[in-house]
């Protein structure tokens, strides 16, 4: 889909991904579907909300994710 977004699992991550690649990601998907790179000032709420909520959808499932041979993610 968007090739600036990282797998941000083991084992492509050698550790747990940060809040801040989390958050990265989640502004890269936002940025692709929306098409803005920097939403107008009338849409800069909707924008953040969805970064937030993309944020935590991801940062969820990472936690709960079991990656064969490595036990759980998280």
């Amino acid at each position: 889909m968007c090739r600036s977004i990282k797998t941000l699992r083991p084992p492509a991550l050698p550790e747990k991904a940060t809040e801040e690649e989390i958050r990265a990601a989640a502004l890269q998907y936002v940025r692709k579907v929306s098409g803005f790179r920097a939403p107008a000032a009338h849409n800069r709420e909707v924008f953040d909300r969805a970064v937030d909520a993309v944020t935590e959808a991801t940062a969820e499932l990472l936690g709960h994710l079991e990656v064969r041979g490595a036990g759980t993610a998280s």
